[in-house]
């Protein structure tokens, strides 16, 4: 398609699509871009995506820098979202989550900015053992495109962390573990997942998911009361009580599919 077309109708351009996705809003399709409101955390976080892009990271949104209404600018990329509460991704599209999350954390290994930056849950350095997690890779955040995984978007939440960490929050509802589904098919799919990243058993993976679980909800309530806009939307969708709600029922199924997994 020739920037000829483009040019001949600007107003096209310039019309904003709403785009439904997290509960966290605010983003809108202007032409072949996505603009997203910011906060104090963009610059680390616009800092980490360059770092990732240059270092060949695929799937990710492109930073084109902030628009004259201030919200930051991203390359638009096609394809589907995902609906976790009326679908459950295929087995290959799992696993090609879990091997991308995987080499997104071997490429991050080498971004250690000096000092403490900013992030969404305040300013933090990396201690020894963290990277900088995307910390809400959740299904809900994939793109989707001919039945396979492409992207990764929303990286507003990233931060310090363990690598294990983003893991275990990718499978709650990638798997998905936050609510019942049948346990051939947890069985199944958490072996999947966990030969796709090689690094850690099931059972340590399950015990990770109740801990992290239990902290994305605490860091709701912190966000809440510090008055964040993005996590207050939240409260729409009655969290951070569904989630802690989830984790106690987790919990309890945990040594059940400890059991099944034999």
């Amino acid at each position: 398609m020739g920037m000829c077309h483009h040019d001949s109708v600007p107003e096209a351009r310039d019309e904003e699509t709403e785009l439904r996705g997290g509960a966290v809003g605010g983003a809108v399709r202007v032409g072949r871009t996505v603009r997203r409101p910011t906060g104090p955390w963009t610059p680390a976080v616009h800092e980490l995506m360059d770092y990732l892009r240059e270092s060949g990271l695929r799937g990710i949104p492109e930073v084109l820098g902030n628009d004259e209404q201030g919200r930051e600018s991203l390359s638009y990329l096609e394809g589907r979202g995902v609906q976790v509460d009326r679908e459950v991704v295929l087995d290959n599209v799992l696993e090609e989550g879990v091997t991308w999350l995987r080499e997104y954390h071997d490429l991050v290994d080498g971004f250690r900015p000096s000092g403490p930056r900013v992030w969404r849950y305040g300013e933090a350095a990396l201690e020894p053992g963290q990277i900088i997690c995307h910390n809400d890779p959740g299904a809900y955040n994939w793109i989707i495109q001919s039945g396979h995984f492409v992207a990764m978007i929303d990286w507003d939440m990233a931060g310090p962390g363990e690598p294990i960490d983003d893991l275990a929050f990718m499978l709650w509802s990638a798997l998905p573990l936050y609510r019942e589904i049948p346990m051939d098919d947890v069985v199944r799919r958490l072996n999947r997942a966990v030969d796709a990243y090689g690094e850690w058993g099931s059972l340590t993976i399950l015990s990770a998911v109740e801990r992290r679980m239990a902290l994305a909800s605490e860091r709701i309530a912190e966000g809440q009361a510090r008055g964040d806009e993005g996590l207050r939307g939240l409260a729409k969708v009655g969290e951070p009580q569904r989630t802690r709600a989830r984790v106690e029922a987790f919990r309890k199924r945990v040594p059940t599919i400890d059991s099944a997994l034999g």
